[in-house]
């Protein structure tokens, strides 16, 4: 078998996959963290069942308990949910107005969104709906059960709080929640904010990877330039999205081993990677791209062996290592169809 054979894709845990909506999916409101503390909560109490009847007021009182020390719980227009909970804390409604007013407006798109992450549903639902006529039921299914099961769900608990403090606390200052870099502290149970989440200039990597590449796309092989002017201008593409910086560990995502050249159609177009975890094979094909430049004494060799590992053998331990965590991180693999024939 060869080496480059080694690389397999594993299949994320289920906290992976907890952790991926709290971490990735998409935050324009608050109302995912509400829901994910509401569902974990019934699940702990053992029920497989509930009425959004009877969920309503237990999901829209942690909305109104952060709204009293982080008033901004939503990145657009505030709107007749949110407001009922304003008024419920200000006391110019009742529980049952507010029961009311979370039936009517506060499920509308969260239950439907809440298991998208990086634009794709993830393939476990922690619940279901169960709709049928007036009968409004969300039924919690075996997986988050296994969860409240387990030794880290209180840990899940927390960090899907610290989360929600991190965004609420990124709006607030005008921030986009996206750049905060998030790392997690075990010992405290916490997730906390790194403020160096930012994009190194590395306009330079263009000359350096091009000759290895002729000038194709690292992922289709179309046609590819390095002018910045050219129509083919090509993209310099962290292959481990940038957006995991701050959650993997032993590894610089700005080193030259984890840059290559897209066109901008693989890298941002309709169905461009963006932040998905690249196909295995693309694994392989950075591994053998590494290997080309460190078995040529490229002027990167000795770059290149300083973050990766000195034999190949340390080599494809690290990239096996970097791999399981991206994909515990993000699920989704992302591949896109040849343009042109495979050349590298």
């Amino acid at each position: 078998m060869s080496s480059i054979d080694i690389f397999q894709g594993e299949a994320p845990s289920l906290e992976s996959y907890w952790r991926s909506i709290i971490l990735f999916g998409v935050n324009s409101a608050s109302y995912k963290f509400a829901l994910a503390q509401s569902v974990m909560n019934v699940a702990k109490n053992g029920s497989s069942m509930i009425s959004l009847d009877d969920l309503a007021l237990p999901y829209a009182s942690h909305l109104c308990n952060h709204l009293k020390k982080s008033p901004k719980q939503i990145t657009g227009r505030t709107g007749p949910f949110i407001k009922a909970c304003v008024d419920f804390n200000n006391h110019t409604i009742g529980a049952d107005e507010l029961r009311i007013a979370t039936l009517r407006h506060g499920f509308n798109c969260v239950l439907d969104a809440f298991h998208v992450v990086n634009r794709e549903q993830i393939v476990v639902d922690f619940f279901q709906k169960d709709f049928h006529g007036t009968r409004k039921n969300i039924i919690l299914t075996d997986a988050i059960h296994q969860l409240a099961v387990t030794d880290t769900f209180c840990n899940l608990q927390h960090e899907t709080e610290a989360r929600w403090r991190l965004v609420e606390t990124a709006w607030e200052h005008g921030l986009n929640a996206n750049l905060l870099g998030v790392k997690y502290d075990q010992n405290e149970n916490l997730l906390f904010v790194d403020n160096y989440l930012q994009r190194k200039n590395i306009t330079s990597a263009r000359d350096a990877l091009n000759g290895y590449q002729k000038g194709k796309c690292f992922y289709c092989f179309r046609d590819i330039d390095v002018d910045q002017h050219s129509v083919n201008a090509c993209d310099v593409d962290h292959f481990y999205p940038h957006v995991l910086k701050p959650y993997i560990n032993g590894a610089n995502l700005d080193g030259i081993w984890n840059l290559v050249l897209s066109c901008k159609n693989c890298n941002r177009g309709a169905d461009g990677k963006f932040a998905k975890v690249p196909s295995t094979k693309y694994v392989k094909r950075l591994h053998k791209r590494n290997e080309f430049l460190i078995s040529s004494h490229h002027p990167l060799r000795e770059t290149l062996m300083q973050q990766t590992g000195t034999t190949e053998r340390q080599r494809i331990g690290f990239m096996k290592n970097i791999d399981t965590q991206a994909a515990s991180y993000l699920i989704h693999r992302w591949e896109v169809q040849n343009v042109n024939p495979e050349i590298f």
